[in-house]
C-alpha cells in the first residue's frame, strides 16, 4: 500500500489541480500542504480529515491502511 505522500499526490493529480488548488479545497496552509507530499511532516487528525473530504476518500486510504478509497 502507498503512503500519505503518495497517495495525496496521486489524487490530486486524478483531480488535475495544483497544490494551491489542493491546498485550499482542503484548508491548508500551501506550505504546510507541500510538505505533507513531500512526507516532510504528518497531519494532525483535523487536516487529515479536511483532505479525505475534499478528494472524497477515506482517512485510512489516505494514510495507506487501505486500498478501498471509500
Amino acid at each position: 500500500m502507498a503512503s500519505l505522500s503518495e497517495n495525496i499526490v496521486q489524487l490530486r493529480k486524478e483531480k488535475n489541480v495544483t497544490q494551491e488548488e489542493a491546498a485550499k479545497g482542503s484548508g491548508i496552509v500551501l506550505r504546510s500542504y507541500i510538505r505533507y507530499e513531500k512526507g516532510e511532516r504528518e497531519p494532525v487528525a483535523s487536516v487529515l480529515t479536511r483532505m479525505a473530504n475534499y478528494f472524497g476518500v477515506s482517512t485510512d486510504y489516505l494514510l495507506g491502511r487501505t486500498d478501498k478509497r471509500d
